[in-house]
């Protein structure tokens, strides 16, 4: 390991997305967790001439990258009250043709992205309502959707249910397959020259003198200039944080399942939200039917409540799933933050800190804007405006007069019902 102080300087090009300003000296970096935010910051880092170590305490994708759906979203899984993260997905939904297309040349690899764009689908005349508020909310913000009839749905996705009543389309959403996104950035972060240490749990984090100054891993301190926490739901586990460091992010688990089309005539090729339940048609005759979301904290066991809600919920829409064979079901932990939006930059008072996690269900869509923002910032010391919202600092209330814990009291509780 080199000296504290021997920082590695080299002429570079920067990856897409990053500005061109490059520092003196580029840092060495510690990331700690190795999803698709972890392993995309390391591509883009490594490439752009930094020394950087992953580690993760499994292998790398298996955690809430393996468990997604690949949706990309921006549209229609808008909610009220998400404006504020509006402008983060849209700008990092379309940076992903360009991601994709270059994360495919640089390793040869397939992501299969798919821009057929997203359907929100209505069964009742009550899911009509639900619909219609939801789309003129939307539409109200700007977005891209169409209103569909019945006869417009059921032309656009035959296989779905008759009764089928409405549907909105959101023609700039469409889905990447998640796993075969792992598998590709894990080739591109380690083709860029970064390290990758898989079944190497962080133990703590060194702080000195404010400043993060490593790692500690296997009771050995490595040291580093930047340390970037990207551990999804376990990143509030790491040891070492100060208080006011500790995201307050948790798990959130999701229960999912895959059943086996013919890929050579599926019954969906649409991405379709109907009501309960979304339906994920892959390129291979996969088709990933999610998810409950549920404050269960590390529970991972799937149970027949949450499988049979699922299934019946697709069964609804598209009636044709009670002939398909189940293939697997998983569960999986979305990280999710206080307001649900992603924990992003720098930490006030821990200077070499960097936080990129509690993306909760928008990890896969925040990939190429995270990825793009967060490495801009370490490689420049720049907090672009689109990340400036999204920082720990946000959580942070008065300081208490008693010593008392700074996470405030809705984190407390959050915390009483996971260890319950």
């Amino acid at each position: 390991m080199p000296a504290k102080g021997d920082r590695k300087t080299v002429t570079h090009i920067p990856p897409s997305g990053i500005s061109s300003r490059k520092p003196a000296a580029l840092p060495r970096v510690v990331i700690i967790g190795a999803g698709c935010i972890g392993l995309s910051l390391a591509w883009r880092l490594a490439s752009a001439g930094c020394t950087v170590d992953v580690h993760d305490q499994g292998a790398a994708g298996l955690g809430a990258t393996h468990a997604a759906a690949g949706m990309l979203a921006a549209a229609v899984e808008t909610e009220p009250g998400e404006q504020p993260l509006l402008p983060l997905t849209l700008d990092s939904q379309r940076r992903w043709p360009a991601f994709a297309a270059e994360l495919e040349a640089y390793t040869g690899l397939p992501v299969d992205l798919r821009a057929d764009g997203t359907m929100q689908v209505a069964l009742t005349r009550d899911d009509v309502e639900v619909l219609r508020a939801g789309y003129e909310f939307q539409r109200g913000l700007g977005l891209n959707l169409k209103w569909l009839s019945g006869a417009q749905v059921k032309e656009r996705e035959p296989w779905l249910n008759p009764r089928a009543a409405a549907g909105v389309l959101g023609a700039d959403d469409g889905q990447v397959d998640n796993r075969k996104l792992a598998v590709a950035l894990k080739a591109a972060a380690l083709k860029a020259g970064a390290r990758l240490h898989e079944h190497s749990a962080v133990q703590a984090l060194s702080v000195s003198g404010g400043r993060a100054d490593g790692v500690v891993v296997g009771g050995v301190l490595r040291a580093a200039d930047v340390v970037v926490l990207a551990a999804g739901a376990w990143s509030r586990q790491l040891a070492g944080l100060p208080d006011a460091a500790v995201p307050p992010v948790r798990p959130v688990k999701g229960q999912m399942l895959a059943l086996r089309m013919d890929a050579a005539q599926p019954l969906l090729r649409h991405v379709v939200w109907p009501p309960k339940c979304y339906l994920v048609p892959r390129l291979d005759g996969r088709l990933i039917v999610g998810a409950t979301t549920e404050e269960k904290g590390w529970d991972d066991r799937l149970t027949a409540g949450g499988v049979l809600a699922l299934l019946e919920a697709a069964w609804r829409a598209l009636p044709g799933v009670e002939e398909l064979p189940i293939e697997e079901m998983w569960t999986g932990f979305r990280p999710g933050s206080r307001d649900d939006a992603p924990i992003l930059g720098p930490v006030p008072d821990v200077d070499g800190l960097v936080m990129a996690t509690g993306h909760h269900r928008n990890g896969i869509l925040l990939t190429p804007g995270t990825a793009d923002l967060v490495a801009d910032h370490i490689l420049t010391g720049r907090v672009d405006p689109l990340l400036a919202p999204f920082g720990i600092g946000r959580f942070q209330g008065p300081r208490p007069q008693n010593g008392t814990d700074q996470r405030g009291t809705d984190q407390r509780a959050i915390d009483q019902r996971v260890r319950a």
